[in-house]
């Protein structure tokens, strides 16, 4: 698997692997696809990066998109991640992470805020952030809906 930055072309396919998952709803994938959007029209803007990775055929297999928190000196927000179910189990969530924290540690950056559901269907997402070091930092009880809780894990990163 390759990884190489984010291109126009990439958008269809990384929607139709965000509506695979059966885990984001309608209006996250919407966010997901204007955020494409924004850095297909701007691709000198710095708030939004993304990254996507193909295999040996140059067929998408999933993406990230991270970005500096806004008024912070060293952190880094992990604004989406996400693979092609039929690649699960297979390390390209794995390889697409740690690309980013080298990306992240390539412009001087000491830590990752990723945000996620509580709900069961995030349950893969929490322990794949737990199994790369990454702990809880913060709860939000009843963010996105009722019973529906934000959770938020960091990783302070150490020098590569």
């Amino acid at each position: 698997m390759a990884i190489r930055p984010f291109t126009k072309d990439d958008m269809l396919p990384l929607k139709q692997i965000l509506l695979a998952t059966e885990v984001f709803r309608n209006e996250e994938i919407e966010v997901a696809v204007e955020l494409m959007e924004l850095v297909v029209e701007g691709p000198h803007q710095l708030d939004y990066i993304m990254f996507t990775s193909v295999d040996e055929n140059n067929v998408v297999q999933g993406y990230y998109c991270v970005g500096p928190t806004p008024m912070t000196e060293v952190s880094y927000d992990l604004y989406w991640i996400a693979v092609d179910p039929k690649r699960y189990g297979g390390g390209a969530s794995s390889e697409l992470l740690e690309h980013c924290e080298s990306f992240v540690r390539s412009r001087n950056g000491k830590k990752i805020i990723a945000e996620t559901s509580s709900q069961a269907s995030y349950d893969r997402t929490r322990a794949f952030y737990i199994k790369h070091g990454y702990v809880e930092e913060a709860r939000i009880r009843s963010y996105y809906s009722v019973g529906d809780d934000l959770v938020i894990f960091t990783k302070t990163l150490k020098e590569a």
